[in-house]
């Protein structure tokens, strides 16, 4: 997929989070993350997600309810939580669904948009990889690589700023496994990821499913198997 010249761009706003969090998930991928950081503006798009279903996921750091930890899951939609991984990573989610249900979905994956020389330059210098290709590739390394901290916490995404979530052109196909590093609801199919792109995260563990169809109207294009849990993605369930 080529990329345009990325000037100034449609915000998403907070109706686009304002759904359930399974259906935001896949319909963040492609969408772009724009960072204003150390006078440079890096755009990057999203190629990789993790959806969190709150009081109905074990998995969830909702799913106990409402701490001050965890404020920014519950609403507004459309504003960033973000947590600390084993005491050493910052990780990067959207709030989604009305306020006062909680609901996430964690950013896994992004690749630069454009991939411009003087921006890889910058990213490499930050967090160096060998494959340029996946220099935010990984929760923890995106953050580092775009300096995005707990000082974001419950920033709002939906307004144009130093951080903030834009439109952006959608994958053909997407990828739906289990998600990754985690022992409880470890079988629910809601990681998602654009399978054209080489900036995924991690193992690409095995494919449960995948989707086609484009944003609002995805539709299951080939399955492993028969999905087996309740919590598939409310886009191809109808």
């Amino acid at each position: 997929m080529s990329a345009p010249r990325i000037g100034p761009s449609r915000p998403l706003g907070q109706a686009f989070f304002r759904r359930a969090t399974e259906r935001v998930a896949p319909d963040l991928l492609g969408q772009l993350v724009v960072r204003q950081t150390a006078g440079r503006r890096i755009v990057a798009r999203i190629v990789e997600v993790e959806a969190y279903l709150g009081k109905d996921d074990p998995a969830a750091h909702a799913f106990r309810g409402k701490t001050r930890r965890n404020a920014a899951l519950f609403g507004p939609p459309g504003h960033a939580y973000v947590y600390t991984s084993y005491g050493l990573h910052q990780c990067l989610n959207v709030s989604t669904q009305p306020a006062g249900q909680a609901g996430g979905v964690l950013i896994r994956g992004l690749e630069p948009w454009p991939p411009a020389p003087p921006v890889l330059r910058w990213l490499q210098a930050r967090a160096p990889a060998r494959d340029e290709r996946r220099l935010l590739s990984g929760p923890g390394r995106l953050c580092r690589a775009l300096a995005i901290g707990r000082d974001w916490d419950g920033a709002d995404l939906t307004t144009p700023g130093g951080l903030w979530l834009a439109a952006g052109p959608a994958p053909r196909r997407i990828a739906v496994t289990r998600r990754i590093g985690i022992q409880r609801a470890a079988e629910r199919p809601l990681r998602f990821y654009d399978l054209d792109s080489a900036a995924v995260s991690g193992r690409r563990r095995p494919v449960v499913m995948l989707l086609a169809g484009g944003r609002g109207r995805w539709r299951v294009a080939g399955a492993a198997a028969p999905p087996r849990h309740s919590a598939l993605p409310g886009a191809v369930r109808g």
